[in-house]
């Protein structure tokens, strides 16, 4: 049995940001990935913003990771040089109705520190944006769009610089815990044990499954699961936006939105599309990631509500991510889950639960946190 300081389980973008920081605190660190590469589910299947903060509730840990995060991140990509782009975001309501929504939103960013939101006019929002229909629009310009596979390469490459190691193809089987730390059993080519002084269970759409592969977990402390599959459509041809536009939150998401990738190419999503659970003791199944053309009708419909000129016949299919959520179709929306030994009562794991959006904009903050949760035990 090999010993080493700390296991993290999973390589998307908070298992790498968590690693890095491990790594440059000098505890030696393996990364767990099942898959042959690092980032090859929800950390590659988003939209790609850098969110401002102002969506979540005050005093949540999505507002306040968001909010450090998002300044964490952007100092990041300059000292890294990882391609991003503020490029600022348009949040809008379509109705006058709609518009006490959009004043709370604003509220509710400035609570989070959010200092730079600007309410808009019907004329401040169409002399930005001349394609745009709203009636007042929420201008968030320290929002931005960045390249989430350079973002990985580079915290992988920090981690690696302070001694860290991407094991790849080496899926978590199960795990006990013992006198001064857990024991991981690992798959792959060749089965390896490993006993762990620390564990940070990152695995994102598989997080539950790990923790309740380990022996003596307690089941009162995992929390019952939802996943919702999120559609994205391209545009044929280019927007003629140079902001991302938003309309105002939906359950389960924040709607159908405009996006652009670093080179202007413009697509819409995502949606929701809430998925059967798996059973009760079981593991969620094969993951299809396939996007339906039935779709693209739907997406044109609420698209038009912002946008009346997206010509007919425009959107194709692009890609679709599934997001992990504590809360279920019916329920408001649920913060982040950081479950430490406080809650569970395993000395040296971390649970990460639910790291959906803003996860990727605060994963910097995040690895912080839980390194500081797991080093002051």
């Amino acid at each position: 049995m090999e010993r080493i300081g700390a296991a993290v389980i999973g390589a998307g973008v908070i298992g790498l940001a968590c690693a890095r920081e491990l790594s440059r605190r000098g505890i030696e660190t393996l990364i767990l990935e099942r898959h042959g590469s690092f980032g090859c589910e929800t950390s590659s299947r988003n939209s790609e913003v850098i969110h401002a903060g102002f969506h979540y509730p005050g005093g949540s840990l999505k507002a306040t990771l968001c909010v450090a995060g998002r300044r964490q991140l952007y100092d990041f990509c300059r000292s890294h040089a990882v391609d991003r782009r503020r490029c600022g975001k348009l949040v809008v309501a379509t109705s006058s109705a709609d518009e006490p929504r959009l004043a709370a939103l604003q509220k509710q960013g400035e609570a989070n520190g959010v200092d730079d939101l600007r309410w808009l006019s019907t004329a401040e929002a169409r002399a930005l944006e001349p394609e745009l229909a709203c009636t007042a629009a929420l201008l968030s310009p320290s929002t931005g769009i960045i390249d989430s596979h350079g973002l990985m390469l580079a915290l992988l490459g920090d981690a690696e610089r302070a001694g860290a190691v991407l094991a790849r193809r080496s899926p978590v089987l199960r795990g006990v815990t013992e006198e001064g730390g857990i024991v991981l059993e690992c798959g792959g080519n060749d089965s390896l044990f490993l006993h762990c002084g620390l564990v940070i269970n990152a695995a994102g759409l598989w997080a539950a499954d790990v923790a309740a592969s380990l022996a003596g977990f307690p089941p009162a402390a995992l929390p019952t699961m939802h996943y919702a599959k999120g559609n994205y459509y391209a545009l044929t041809g280019r927007a003629p936006f140079s902001r991302l536009v938003y309309p105002l939150p939906e359950a389960g998401g924040l709607g159908i939105h405009l996006t652009l990738d670093l080179a202007g190419q413009a697509r819409f999503g995502p949606d929701v599309e809430w998925l059967p659970g798996p059973p009760p003791g079981g593991r969620l199944g094969a993951l299809d990631y396939s996007v339906s053309h039935r779709r693209a009708e739907p997406f044109a419909k609420e698209i038009r509500r912002y946008w009346p000129g997206l010509p007919e016949g425009s959107l194709h299919p692009a890609y679709s991510g599934v997001r992990p959520k504590l809360a279920g179709q019916a329920a408001p929306a649920a913060d982040f889950l950081i479950q430490g030994p406080a809650q569970h009562g395993i000395p040296g794991l971390v649970n990460l639960f639910g790291i959906e959006s803003p996860g990727l904009t605060a994963c910097l903050a995040i690895a912080d946190r839980v390194a500081s949760e797991l080093l002051r035990q």
